[in-house]
């Protein structure tokens, strides 16, 4: 992996079900992240893609009378075509039932085996058919149930094959104690050095019963257990994504993995190990946001009270989606969602400070000046707030603080609003006796909101490019205030995000 590559993966997921809220939310945080490491001249590979194999669906199928490869195709395609839906940038879009993935997948895991890190063994102990994982005793909920889906479990005894997780015990904790930030937030890191201390037992790397699955390549009467398939797509994709090229060496180690909390264990613990047992280099860090929780009743003037993410993109554009839902919860907690909260957000934030100050820039630009950016200095007191953003801006991102980040460039919108009240330039404009402060004022306030502009790409794609081909901006690295001397034409457009009726 080269110093300017930079890899970030989505979870892939699981087609037993069509693709909700919460999918767009882990798709659009690597997007996010994936841009702005573009803007900042990176090699990036963002992947994202479905997990198509294992019990769950297998017994969605059943249900629908289905085969499992008709469900899975009829699911996938559904969320690939959420992808340009939501302006997600994804480089390739992996299923696991790809062939190119299964060989992969075979070759890696008998490396595995090969390598001493397999036992068969009798297991014995609860099983989740829907997280279809198998839980410990200090993993159960009461009664003995999943504390993800509440549902109580069955006790199953079968013969499998065992992935011995435990012999990794100290090298696990050696990882995190040499990387104090594999695992952001704190509070999920601790959560996993907490599981992996509590002592780590093997775990189960085949089912005899399971019949859509991988085959384990030296039984193939077992079929292998989903989560190991599942979580070696992040090496496999880098084999084929490219016709005719291996991506391996130019992007593995992955940079980052964003993934929910309920995937942690798989990800932080068994993940790790399982890359050092394939004599594979672990990933470098991870990001583990919260949940969107939709218990607020309030309701919206346009949107009822379900924010459908498909209606609001329909009606306000994925940008609106993007904004809200980084803007609204801060990345990493689990917070509440509403339609009203959009409403608001919407109209307040996008429609009035940036929206609006667009507008009122651009038409001044065009009354007092004829539509062109007057060569100017840059406003000294101006200056002072934009001291530094882009470092700050981009150390933000590098620690997937992706809500703290999208404020710092908010402060910039709210300091050009005011900064346009302060210097009144549809007064200066009367005063003939000072034309220059007028062009100082102007060119400062084109060349705040380019620069805020600028920072906002990853988050409001589709309207940053409206904005910045109307301010005749060619490039689309950050920048800082001053960068641009002036001069250059400048356009109106309509509203970037039209008031709610």
């Amino acid at each position: 992996m080269s110093p300017q590559s930079y890899f970030v993966t989505t979870p892939i997921y699981y087609v037993n079900a069509e693709p909700h809220l919460g999918h767009a939310y882990s798709t659009l945080a690597a997007d996010i992240l994936a841009r702005h490491m573009r803007q900042r001249g990176a090699d990036v590979f963002f992947l994202t893609g479905t997990d198509e194999h294992g019990e769950p669906i297998e017994l969605a199928a059943e249900r629908e009378g289905i085969t499992p490869q008709e469900l899975a195709d009829r699911n996938a395609a559904k969320f690939e075509a959420l992808m340009p839906i939501i302006d997600a940038s994804n480089d390739f879009f992996i299923r696991t039932s790809d062939p190119r993935h299964s060989a992969k997948v075979a070759e890696i895991m008998q490396r595995v085996y090969d390598n001493g890190w397999v036992n068969k063994g009798v297991y014995e102990g609860w099983y989740c058919p829907r997280c279809a994982d198998f839980k410990t005793e200090r993993e159960l909920g009461p009664g003995n149930t999943c504390p993800i889906h509440e549902i109580v479990l069955e006790k199953v005894r079968e013969e499998n094959w065992f992935f011995r997780l435990s012999a990794f015990q100290g090298q696990l904790e050696g990882l995190y104690e040499e990387r104090p930030d594999f695992v952001v937030p704190d509070f999920r890191r601790n959560e996993a050095v907490s599981f992996i201390k509590g002592g780590l037992e093997d775990v189960s790397l085949s089912r005899p019963t399971l019949k859509w699955g991988l085959p384990l390549p030296w039984d193939p009467e077992q079929r292998m257990y989903v989560w190991f398939d599942a979580l070696l797509n992040y090496v496999t994709a880098l084999t084929f994504a490219r016709e005719g090229e291996d991506l391996t060496d130019r992007f593995w180690p992955a940079t980052l993995h964003v993934l929910a909390k309920d995937i942690l264990k798989f990800h932080a613990v068994i993940w790790p190990a399982l890359c050092l047992a394939a004599d594979l280099e672990p990933p470098r860090r991870m990001t583990i946001h919260g949940y969107l929780l939709m218990g607020e009743k309030k309701m919206s003037k346009s949107l009822g009270n379900v924010l459908d993410p498909f209606e609001v993109i329909e009606r306000f554009g994925a940008d609106a989606l993007r904004f809200y839902l980084f803007r609204e919860v801060s990345f990493g907690q689990d917070g509440s969602i509403s339609t009203a909260g959009f409403e608001s957000r919407y109209e307040t934030e996008l429609a009035n400070d940036y929206g609006n100050l667009a507008s009122r820039v651009l038409a001044m630009v065009e009354r007092y000046r004829d539509g062109t950016v007057p060569i100017a200095a840059v406003d000294v007191t101006l200056a002072e707030d934009f001291e530094g953003v882009v470092p700050r801006f981009s150390e933000l991102l590098d620690r997937a603080e992706l809500t703290q980040a999208l404020e710092e460039a908010w402060k910039l919108v709210r300091r050009l609003n005011r900064f346009v009240e302060e210097s009144q330039p549809w007064v200066l404009a009367k005063d003939e006796a000072d034309p220059e402060r007028l062009d100082e004022v102007l060119y400062n306030l084109v060349e705040g909101l380019r620069v805020t502009t600028l920072l906002l790409v990853p988050y409001l794609p589709a309207s940053a490019e409206t904005l910045l081909a109307a301010l005749a901006e060619p490039e689309r690295a950050l920048a800082d205030l001053g960068s641009r001397p002036g001069g250059q034409s400048v356009e109106r457009i309509p509203a970037l995000f039209p008031k709610i009726e």
